[in-house]
């Protein structure tokens, strides 16, 4: 017998070097190509919803459910999954990504040792380091969700501007901080179904590509991020709601700035971010491949931007011989 079907999305802390690593990942696997930006009335996520779709990969005997997740999320969404726990009784197997851990001493570590990943060198400040008119956005900017007018100046251009938008997300009732893994997980373990947590690439690679970020990379994600806070909030709002209801057309649909592209062009074009986000493709890839291989039935918790930009681990996986099903 099913148990409530209705559950809290938990929530991780907050924290510069967290942000930073949030930040990287969802640059590394943002949305499908960028479509020119459209007016979008303002849109409210209230209630409980029906629950996200999930894809259907199967060859012979062989399935494996993949539930897309998206960020970020309304920090009070509950969704109703009576679909999820009955996929997750009937299957043998659970897979989550192991999310990105750092801790105090981590981060403590950090600031001690590798300073400059996280503040700005130099004893400089924000307002040193960004192109004037960059600046001058940003400062505007952060007028809207802090009276401080020094906030965030020593950290890094990408961290300040991350930390930016978290409170604009905030202040819509969004939050990125939000592990719809983490629920799967302990439906899986109170139905006594095998939980495998896969992580393709640790805190060391993406720490890694922050490093090796260009300037100029940089400061076109910074860019990115206020062309969010200033026009894309909508956006993001619409884009959880129809990941709520499984709505995958919707999601697809929906038009970003036209900078989050040129961001994720630079990102992708080399260095330490495009390697590290052809490792968790091919780590993702590879480990659904061996899941299918070795049959039996299984549920996946993967992030939804991998599983449909081109190219990405739906196409990869048709392309291996896999019969895919979409959300119904």
């Amino acid at each position: 017998m099913l148990r409530s079907a209705y559950h809290n999305i938990p929530v991780r802390g907050p924290g510069p070097a967290r942000v930073a690593l949030g930040v990287l990942v969802f640059l590394l696997v943002a949305a499908a190509p960028a479509r020119a930006a459209d007016a979008m009335p303002d849109v409210v996520i209230t209630g409980v919803r029906a629950g996200p779709g999930l894809w259907r990969v199967h060859r012979g005997s062989a399935q494996l459910w993949i539930l897309g997740t998206v960020a970020p999320l309304p920090k009070d969404m509950t969704w109703r999954s009576r679909r999820i726990d009955r996929i997750i009784g009937a299957t043998d197997t659970v897979l989550v990504g192991k999310p990105f851990n750092v801790g105090i001493l981590r981060i403590l570590w950090l600031l001690i040792t590798q300073r400059d990943l996280v503040m700005v060198p130099g004893g400089r400040r924000l307002r040193d380091v960004l192109p004037p008119a960059l600046y001058a956005r940003f400062a505007a900017d952060r007028s809207k969700f802090t009276r401080s007018g020094d906030k965030w100046e020593r950290y890094r251009p990408i961290i300040a501007a991350g930390l930016l938008q978290e409170a604009a997300l905030r202040s819509v009732g969004l939050s990125t901080r939000l592990e719809v893994g983490a629920v799967v997980r302990k439906l899986a373990r109170s139905r006594g179904v095998r939980v495998e947590e896969f992580q393709s690439a640790g805190v060391g690679a993406a720490l890694d590509a922050l490093r090796t970020l260009p300037v100029v990379t940089e400061q076109k994600c910074v860019a990115a991020m206020l062309a969010t806070v200033e026009s894309g909030l909508p956006r993001l709002v619409a884009r959880a709601d129809a990941w709520a209801v499984g709505d995958i057309a919707r999601i697809q649909s929906l038009p970003e700035a036209a900078e989050v592209g040129e961001c994720r062009a630079a990102v992708e074009g080399g260095g330490g971010p495009a390697v590290l986000l052809r490792r968790i493709q091919a780590g993702w890839l590879e480990r659904l491949d061996a899941q299918l291989q070795a049959g039996g039935r299984a549920l996946a918790v993967v992030n939804m931007d991998l599983l449909l930009q081109p190219g990405g681990l739906l196409d990869r996986l048709r392309a291996q011989g896999y019969r895919v099903d979409a959300p119904q």
